[in-house]
């Protein structure tokens, strides 16, 4: 699969404004964009905090100054408190201003839309009500049967090798294989979605570009559904008590999708990742302490799969942890700084069990409504990986693995391993294949009244659970 652009970066600085954060302070102006931020987010994160404190000024894409907030008192303060730290995008002295353009690598997350991330009071409850109960009437039996399906599905496609790369024959095509199910959309559309989905978030060159794809594809999903409803998220939305207009539809599809597909990916590859190289993981599964749900917390923890989320828009004149915040500025949540934070960790190389209060997926009224699904896909798919491919270890050293960083996530490159080929699953044993027609629509996940259809996944040769298979292996470590 080809990766997407990397980020385009301006040729000369800009010089900031005069009411510019970034403009003042120790350490100068610092970009949330370029070769520092890129290469070790986390890096450039603490020296904030040392230069800064919990709240730093930085410059996003085109230096357009923002305030990153890096404490993890400081995140919870401005996600729960609207009042003073909106959603409404429209907020933005820059956008009001102007210098938020159209073409600008920004506004396909940051332009006003009509969904519930840019939205608070009874506008936002309306949307996100709507969301919400549409998310509850799927079945979860019913998606960890999917995801079951399709990660065997995936796994035959390599399996005969001994070799595989996690991250792209595994982790990036699972959540959209599962996403397209959810949604109801054609199976044919998961594999350009992909592409786009990411080029877009990454505020690249050609992510208005992407972004207009992905449009396009829902636009037509929603025409379809008033055609053709079924038992999936978009009809529900569609047929929701709120009365959701299409574009309203539109964009939410569009957001759900998005925000589920980076973060589920990113969560897939970096628990993976976990699993293969670290030693305090082996130790802990091995001994019977950690489960993968466990360590699928984990990683939300020390690797959350959004760093970042742009944004919140000063509503007046406040103060954030010493610095004066004015109205109309913007303001950038650091979750992976915040979970970092000496204030709820001591010591980062404690592994924390059983403990949900991460920031990994924001908090307040706009934390992520999808957050059960992304888990349950992910850890689904990872026990039905390591189920098929109990022997899997890494095919590099852990120092050779490559990241790229973009202002909301990072993510890895490749994660090669290799493991004893065997054989694909016998046909018998796998859900024949339909017709290969490019508008074959998935059969979609039954809501929570409707008995879920029977699963189809194959399973390993014998009856040992893949947690007996891998306790083997980890004492060959």
């Amino acid at each position: 699969m080809n990766l997407p652009p990397e980020h385009s970066r301006a040729d000369a600085a800009v010089v900031p404004p005069p009411q510019c954060p970034a403009a003042h302070g120790p350490g100068g102006v610092t970009r949330l964009y370029g070769p520092e931020a890129e290469n070790n987010p986390m890096g450039l994160y603490e020296r904030l905090r040392k230069e800064h404190g919990q709240v730093a000024p930085v410059l996003l894409h085109g230096d357009l100054p923002a305030w990153l907030v890096l404490g993890y008192r400081e995140n919870l303060d401005v996600a729960r408190t609207p009042s003073r730290f909106s959603r409404d995008s429209r907020l933005w002295r820059e956008a009001r201003e102007g210098r938020l353009t159209p073409t600008h690598p920004l506004a396909p997350i940051a332009t006003w839309q009509a969904v519930c991330v840019f939205a608070d009071g009874q506008q936002h409850e309306r949307w996100r009500g709507a969301v919400n109960d549409s998310i509850a009437r799927f079945d979860k039996r019913g998606i960890r049967r999917y995801v079951t399906r399709f990660s065997n599905e995936l796994v035959d496609r390599f399996c005969a090798s001994g070799r595989a790369d996690l991250v792209h024959q595994f982790a990036e095509q699972l959540p959209m294989m599962a996403m397209t199910q959810l949604l109801g959309m054609p199976e044919a559309y998961g594999p350009r979605l992909v592409n786009a989905a990411r080029d877009m978030i990454k505020g690249s060159a050609t992510a208005v570009e992407s972004n207009e794809y992905v449009q396009e594809t829902l636009r037509k999903l929603v025409a379809r559904k008033h055609v053709e409803p079924g038992a999936d998220f978009t009809s529900w939305l569609l047929e929701h008590p709120a009365g959701l207009t299409d574009d309203e539809v539109q964009q939410h599809l569009r957001l759900v999708l998005i925000a589920a597909y980076e973060t589920t990916a990113n969560l897939i590859a970096n628990t993976l990742k976990m699993v293969l190289t670290d030693v305090r993981f082996r130790a802990s599964l091995a001994g019977g302490h950690m489960t993968l749900p466990d360590a699928v917390e984990q990683v939300l923890w020390d690797e959350p799969p959004f760093i970042t989320i742009l944004g919140r828009w000063a509503t007046q004149d406040t103060e954030l942890a010493g610095q004066q915040i004015k109205e109309g500025d913007a303001l950038v949540l650091g979750l992976a700084a915040a979970n970092m934070d000496t204030v709820v960790r001591p010591d980062p190389d404690i592994p924390i069990h059983g403990n949900r209060s991460h920031l990994a997926f924001s908090g307040g009224q706009h934390e992520c409504p999808g957050q059960d699904v992304g888990r349950a896909i992910a850890d689904t798919g990872i026990d039905a990986l390591l189920l098929r491919l109990p022997d899997l270890t890494m095919a590099v050293e852990e120092s050779e693995l490559r990241y790229s960083s973009a202002l909301m996530s990072r993510h890895l490159l490749e994660l090669p391993a290799k493991f004893t080929p065997q054989q694909p699953a016998p046909p018998e044993a796998a859900e024949k294949p339909g017709p290969a027609a490019p508008d074959r629509v998935a059969q979609p996940v039954q809501p929570v009244a409707t008995p879920a259809p029977p699963a189809h996944a194959p399973t390993a040769p014998g009856s040992r659970s893949w947690w007996r298979s891998l306790r083997s292996w980890l004492r060959r470590w």
